[in-house]
């Protein structure tokens, strides 16, 4: 079984890092998620970091130059307990890989609705309006149309918030 650690990088680095611990030999992970982008009046969906400024490195067994992860370009450092790095929990690395779609991004556990589901609102401003679930915003908030003031509005609301309308 491979043996995982974790690496912070630079802003916006995971690529850059990825790519230049890869050229040392090093097998990284970088899981994505889909995810909106507002840019010039446009909405695009593009995949980005699940876990910003952070990836997964693989240490064999005998891997001894681990030190030398720091000192790559786009790396900010290694995460550590003490003067080892720290292992990432078995199977940990392994789930997020198993929830990738064909594009590469991962798939929320939290999608407990599926799309056009009616759901109430149980808490915040819009308390007991009824919508309908469209995506998972991220794990932890859903992007749903509510009917107000005649038409239909995205709003995005924590899962929490919401249950099953009857």
């Amino acid at each position: 079984m491979r043996e995982w650690c974790v690496v912070q990088t630079r802003v916006n680095g995971e690529r850059l890092a990825g790519h230049n611990l890869e050229n040392q030999g090093f097998e990284i992970y970088i899981p994505r998620i889909k995810k909106q982008r507002r840019h010039a009046r446009r909405i695009d969906t593009v995949l980005a970091p699940m876990f910003p400024r952070y990836l997964f490195v693989s240490l064999g067994p005998r891997t001894l130059r681990w030190r030398s992860i720091n000192g790559t370009i786009g790396v900010s450092h290694m995460i550590c307990h003490g003067d080892n790095p720290a292992i990432v929990p078995q199977g940990v690395v392994e789930e997020i890989m198993s929830r990738e779609n064909d594009d590469g991004s991962v798939v929320p556990t939290q999608a407990k609705f599926r799309p056009g589901e009616r759901l109430r609102m149980l808490e915040g401003a819009f308390v007991d309006q009824v919508g309908l679930f469209e995506e998972m915003a991220d794990d932890k908030r859903v992007i749903m149309l509510l009917d107000l003031l005649g038409r239909q509005v995205r709003v995005k609301a924590p899962v929490a918030h919401l249950a099953a309308a009857s």
